[in-house]
């Protein structure tokens, strides 16, 4: 297969150097990432498995314990699927959306605040939660107020 390749990028005699190693290494970053892919959604469907395993559970515990692990659990899950959509869509544009990356990080922030609610934490640990929150709204509002994509509709 990297024969292959090899002779592609070969039969292009119009490319100089440069912009043949540029291209071997856009390729191999696209392998790799196909493998991250692969990688990142067998997990996902790993631990929806995992989760719908898990549901015997809530007949054996109690129920306050029950919820608490299918709620973490199922956050966990789209914080994967965060991650997911963020290197697809590295895959298809070739850049990484800042917004996606963000709502990986909410989701994220989220699943903490959820593990907090089931247990005692101390005010300004989850003052610093809330101020977290806020600036990664803001950040993410301003990532599309001011995104490339939108910036190109206005011209």
């Amino acid at each position: 297969m990297v024969y292959s390749l090899i002779m592609n990028i070969n039969d292009v005699p119009y490319l100089n150097f440069n912009a043949k190693i540029s291209w071997v290494f856009q390729y191999a970053v696209r392998a790799a990432l196909s493998l991250l892919l692969m990688v990142i959604l067998s997990a996902i469907c790993w631990a929806t498995i995992k989760t719908l395993l898990d549901l015997k559970t809530i007949f054996t515990r109690d129920m306050h314990e029950a919820l608490k692990l299918v709620m973490v659990n199922s956050l966990t899950v789209l914080a994967l699927l965060e991650v997911f959509m963020t290197a697809l869509a590295y895959f298809e544009e070739g850049r990484v959306k800042v917004t996606y990356i963000i709502d990986t990080v909410l989701v994220v922030i989220l699943t903490e605040v959820m593990v907090f609610w089931f247990k005692e934490i101390e005010y300004m640990r989850i003052v610093m939660v809330i101020v977290l929150v806020l600036s990664l709204i803001i950040a993410r509002i301003m990532a599309i107020r001011f995104s490339p994509a939108r910036a190109r509709e206005e011209i």
